[in-house]
């Protein structure tokens, strides 16, 4: 998702997209990676995760060469929406690895790294972003995924468990279209309401074959001998608080990392090589968030911990609405270190928490249910944070105002989680439940 970032300047100038088309390059990608999520948990739990992980890195590896080699900005979209669904695929099995893993000291480490990867992933792709748009061009964004596959193809092929097949009878595809077509038309509805108007036909249609089809849905799981998600599964506080807060996270992190990289090489007129490496400070406060949350949340419980690293994720948006419109390396690191230590905690914490107490078998269902509340959240709040932004008339003041708003989102998805979320005696029971 953020190895384009930086390039995308690079991008709008080679291919011809239009300023507002310009988002498509991401939420191509997240369009379907979003839609396809729950298919791809599910997927996984019948069919094995090595198989399922194997397929989808070989389809991203293809996909970004496609992508890679594109001519046109038709080519480039469809290539990343390809990359999505490939992708949807792959971020399901590998939170239900982590989730499943028996040891319990080996699987608060898994999940601590699946959380770092997440979050920090996306301050090392803007990072390579920048440094592989200037020393190569922005093709190269796409191409560096086909060594960094094959390293997985291979870690995959060796330690991923074949797993025990179950019926494909079991999988109930009616579900799968319908949820896939639902999330699909909201994404659309809402990046085509931002780039051509709200009151279009194209997104009102959209928007009303999104609320359709996630009614035929209900109504598909609740009659159905093995539903693609059972309805079950939102009633569990954990899993419905850490869905609605993983939402605002995403929406907050892929907005402000946009915002971010337009800033620095717009406003400050910064090299895409350094404006990458200004994102460096990023990667260490995600790190040194990690470090914090494990001990935050052994002290004051998981629930606590969560508001209290969105808020502090918070904090650090509203820094980054204030950066000055001169070059200021101080302000960004300060900035950066306070969103990232929020956000990177945080994010490790949405992980252990949304997983706790499912069984094995639905492991890669209620991963799918988290990771496709995150790209829904990314997709719709870019979406509408680029629309909000746009309505400036001077840039600077539509990324502040981008970083603005993403700060109350990150401060309302944390006091609504905490509000949700279980207590301490909860984690406690499901910890002791977990082995």
């Amino acid at each position: 998702m953020s190895l384009v970032n930086i390039a995308l300047p690079d991008i709008r100038s080679d291919l011809g997209f239009r300023a507002s088309g310009l988002q498509w390059v991401v939420n191509g990608y997240l369009l379907t990676f979003a839609g396809f999520m729950l298919l791809g948990g599910r997927l996984g739990d019948l069919w094995g995760r090595r198989v399922v992980v194997l397929a989808g890195l070989t389809v991203f590896a293809v996909a970004s060469v496609v992508g890679g080699l594109a001519s046109g900005p038709g080519l480039l979209v469809a290539a990343r929406a390809v990359q999505g669904a490939a992708g949807a695929l792959l971020a399901p099995a590998a939170l239900a690895l982590a989730s499943t893993v028996d040891d319990a000291a080996q699987r608060k480490l898994a999940m601590a790294l699946w959380g770092g990867a997440g979050a920090g992933g996306g301050a090392v792709g803007v990072v390579l972003s920048g440094l592989l748009t200037e020393w190569f061009s922005w093709r190269a964004v796409l191409f560096v995924n086909v060594p960094i596959v094959v390293v997985a193809l291979i870690a995959a092929a060796r330690g991923v468990p074949a797993g025990r097949r179950r019926d494909v009878g079991h999988l109930d595809v009616p579900g799968a279209i319908l949820v896939t077509t639902a999330v699909g038309a909201l994404v659309y509805a809402v990046t085509s309401g931002g780039d051509h108007g709200w009151g279009e036909t194209a997104t009102i249609v959209a928007f009303v074959v999104a609320v359709l089809g996630a009614l035929a849905f209900a109504l598909v799981e609740r009659s159905t001998d093995h539903p693609l998600m059972p309805l079950r599964i939102l009633a569990a506080r954990s899993v419905l608080g850490a869905n609605i807060f993983g939402f605002m996270l995403a929406a907050v992190q892929l907005a402000a990392f946009f915002f971010a990289s337009l800033y620095v090489q717009t406003v400050w007129d910064v090299e895409s090589d350094v404006a990458g490496l200004l994102f460096l400070p990023f990667c260490v406060g995600v790190v040194i968030g990690i470090a914090l949350s494990g001990k935050l949340a052994a002290a004051i419980g998981a629930r606590n911990s969560i508001g209290v690293l969105g808020l502090v994720g918070a904090v650090g948006m509203v820094l980054f609405a204030r950066m000055p419109g001169e070059f200021d390396f101080w302000a960004l690191l300060v900035s950066s270190l306070v969103a990232s230590i929020g956000i990177g905690g945080s994010m490790v914490l949405i992980g252990t928490v949304g997983t706790r107490g499912v069984a094995p078998g639905e492991a890669g269902l209620v991963s799918g249910i988290l990771n496709s509340s995150r790209q829904l959240g990314g997709t719709i709040g870019l979406a509408v944070l680029v629309t909000i932004a746009a309505r400036q008339a001077v840039p600077v003041d539509g990324y502040r105002i981008g970083f603005a708003c993403g700060a109350v989102l990150l401060a309302v998805g944390a006091l609504a989680a905490w509000a949700v979320l279980p207590g301490r005696s909860a984690d406690a029971k499901a910890m002791a439940a977990q082995g």
